[in-house]
């Protein structure tokens, strides 16, 4: 979530791919932008990483320091299987 609706949401995305890159070793996202309220909208990204990595806390500590962002969420958490 960003601190206000006239933050960059492209740099924001892309810094946070990166981050996302680095903690997970992948490349493939899916990302979202939904309205929230009076012009500010959420970023969702949709990423896979290896169960081994066990709790994605270091990963949104990373993504709240990023410049302009408010919070960090993970909405959904699944196991994979096949």
């Amino acid at each position: 979530m960003p601190v206000s609706p006239e933050v960059d949401l492209p740099a924001i995305e892309k810094d946070a791919k990166q981050r996302i890159s680095t903690f997970t070793g992948k490349h493939e996202f899916r990302t979202e932008t939904r309205p929230i309220a009076f012009g500010l909208k959420a970023l969702d990204i949709t990423f896979v990483t290896p169960e081994e990595k066990g709790s994605t806390e270091p990963l949104e500590k990373e993504i709240a320091k990023i410049r302009g962002v408010n919070s960090v969420e993970v909405t959904d958490v699944r196991r994979a299987v096949g």
